[in-house]
């Protein structure tokens, strides 16, 4: 059995009955974590090992644990601070930022694949251009140079710990004001005023981007549809013109921006005929069975390579990570970031 082009969630922290069945559907390739599904490093390690015990191919498990107010799985995790942070510590001391984005980057990663986790969607390279609430301090900073060398270096840190690197929101999400969560997301730029925003995924593709997220914003200067519809932006923008070769894989579908897509069904179909590789469908459950028979038929073989490439590599027990001096000098780096109290977004 392959790799299914969806990726959905689990409803509590134990797969019930009728998710191990959709999990085993051929339609599914991964599921999302998140803080419902959470209770103990030990709980969630045997989460992860019955989800991959599920099936073989074993399924992508991801989360997003981005920090600050987007960390799912919080204590005994080091609890992260907003990536803002880094920023701001690039701005008095750049070779210390850099080592910090670097280290910031290896514990995220090296603490998720010590509980099997695959993926963490991360870094958010969008801009801080101040418009955008929902992206506010998940941003590394407003300018793009800054961005790409802050987001280059986390990289190299999770990259190390074991982990593929996936980006978002591709192509931005910097300049729409609304939430694509709670509503339609656009922005009125034309192409030409995009070249920073597009600039981060520049640098990260040419040292080997193992995946891309990509929104539900729409551009009409480009393409009046969602960019998570739009094979101008997935198929002509982000792998011919970016030569991006990785994953792609859409932000969740249950989302009020992808509404204009139609059914659930008919919008995870439309994202991979526009080019993704796989769809997220979260905190959607009466929307699954639909979706997973509606892609029951759905074969990629290219996609498929690119999904396996994203799974973890380097496993690494919780108690030996925890007590290596590695994870302890790491974690001393991180402190140095202004960790100021965040809101968590609760899934």
């Amino acid at each position: 059995m392959s790799l299914g082009p969806l990726m959905i969630d689990l409803s509590g922290p134990t797969i019930d009955p009728q998710e191990r069945e959709w999990l085993s559907s051929p339609s599914v390739g991964g599921v999302i974590l998140f803080t419902r599904n959470f209770d103990s490093s030990t709980q969630i390690s045997d989460l992860v090992a019955e989800i991959h015990e599920v099936r073989s191919p074993t399924l992508l498990v991801a989360v997003d644990q981005e920090g600050g107010r987007v960390q799912r799985f919080r204590e005994p995790f080091t609890v992260l601070p907003a990536m803002r942070s880094l920023g701001y510590l690039y701005d008095e001391n750049p070779q210390q930022a850099c080592a910090a984005a670097k280290a910031f980057g290896w514990v995220m990663a090296a603490e998720l694949r010590a509980v099997g986790i695959d993926l963490s969607f991360a870094p958010v390279v969008d801009l801080d251009l101040g418009l955008a609430a929902v992206i506010g301090d998940r941003a590394l900073h407003s300018q793009s140079d800054i961005v790409s060398t802050l987001a280059a270096q986390f990289s190299k840190g999770v990259r190390e710990a074991g982990m593929a690197v996936v980006a978002k929101h591709f192509p931005t999400h910097a300049g729409a004001v609304n939430d694509s969560h709670t509503s339609c997301a656009t922005d009125v730029r034309k192409y030409s005023q995009l070249w920073d925003d597009l600039y981060p995924y520049r640098h990260l593709i040419t040292m080997g981007l193992e995946g891309v997220m990509i929104g539900h914003v729409i551009f009409p200067e480009m393409d009046p549809l969602p960019a998570s519809f739009s094979s101008w932006w997935i198929t002509q923008e982000l792998r011919v013109q970016l030569g991006f070769q990785g994953a792609v894989l859409s932000d969740d579908i249950s989302m009020e921006a992808a509404v204009s897509g139609g059914s659930c069904a008919d919008r995870a179909i439309k994202s991979l005929d526009a080019g993704c590789d796989m769809v997220l469908l979260c905190n959607a459950k009466k929307e699954i069975p639909s979706v997973i028979n509606a892609l029951q038929d759905f074969s990629s073989p290219s996609s498929q390579l690119r999904l396996m490439r994203l799974k973890g590599k380097r496993d690494q027990n919780w108690q030996t990570l925890r007590s290596s001096t590695q994870w302890k000098t790491m974690r001393s780096q991180i402190r140095q970031l202004d960790a100021k109290p965040e809101l968590v977004l609760k899934g």
